[in-house]
């Protein structure tokens, strides 16, 4: 029997990257999948790749307005009933010196990144049963300050610190919450902000394990979590980085 038969997993920002392949994994272990994405036709893209049929519902969604999560927990309530995890990962990336970020783009970061995130946990909650999981996607940034990312950054430290408070908040219902912070990970998004192999190369040589992150290293991450393997974890951040945050490259230091 795969580990996750029967059970019901919401991921957001589901079309692609770190989303997609943490489906791909749900999806090879028994689980039904709901896909939530912004972009129709991506997620029309990704439900087909999953290649699983019934057991892949995507929804088009944007997660900053409660009225498409209102609509998506009811379309999942319409086909799968109940869900058992969340892995609360859509948000979006807009980095800028702070004396350029305007109105609208800080809107949409915290709308994304921190709203999004509120209230597609809130909304969710009514459905988890039996002691659901839910993960809560991060960032390494929470960590360090990037000039160009203070926006981005706050955010993200945001929803960390959300998964300890919900981690407190759900625990008498049974349900867990964790974060997991990745590092310099391979996606579409982090292409479009490090386009050059130049700039890819100088996120790696900061990496102690000497390679970029793929989506499939947080996917393993973000399974474990929402797993029965980790049924005593909860309010924890587990970072998915190389080292990136906590270790110097010995490279770096050598002569």
């Amino acid at each position: 029997m795969a580990e996750f038969d029967g059970k019901t997993v919401l991921i957001t920002g589901g079309g692609s990257g770190m989303g997609l392949a943490t489906a791909g994994q749900l999806v090879a272990a028994g689980a039904n999948v709901v896909l939530a994405g912004r972009d129709r036709e991506r997620l029309t893209t990704a439900a087909k790749e999953l290649n699983a049929g019934d057991r892949v519902l995507a929804v088009p969604t944007d997660v900053a307005s409660t009225d498409d999560l209102d609509a998506l927990v009811t379309a999942i309530r319409d086909r799968f009933g109940r869900l058992d995890g969340v892995f609360a990962n859509a948000g979006t990336a807009d980095f800028a010196p702070s004396a350029y970020v305007g109105e609208d783009a800080f809107d949409k970061l915290v709308g994304a990144n921190l709203k999004g995130v509120f209230f597609t946990i809130q909304k969710a909650v009514p459905l988890l049963e039996n002691g659901g999981s839910v993960v809560i996607n991060g960032s390494w940034l929470a960590h360090r300050g990037l000039g160009f990312a203070a926006v981005y950054a706050a955010t993200k430290a945001a929803v960390i610190n959300l998964a300890r408070s919900l981690a407190s908040d759900l625990g008498d219902a049974g349900i867990r919450v964790n974060a997991i912070s990745p590092g310099y990970i391979r996606t579409d998004m982090f292409d479009g902000i490090s386009p050059t192999e130049e700039a890819r190369e100088a996120c790696r040589v900061q990496v102690s394990l000497g390679r970029l992150g793929l989506p499939e290293d947080v996917a393993s991450a973000a399974l474990f979590l929402l797993s029965p393997k980790a049924s005593y974890i909860t309010g924890q951040e587990l970072a998915v980085d190389g080292g990136l945050t906590t270790s110097i490259p010995m490279s770096s230091v050598q002569a």
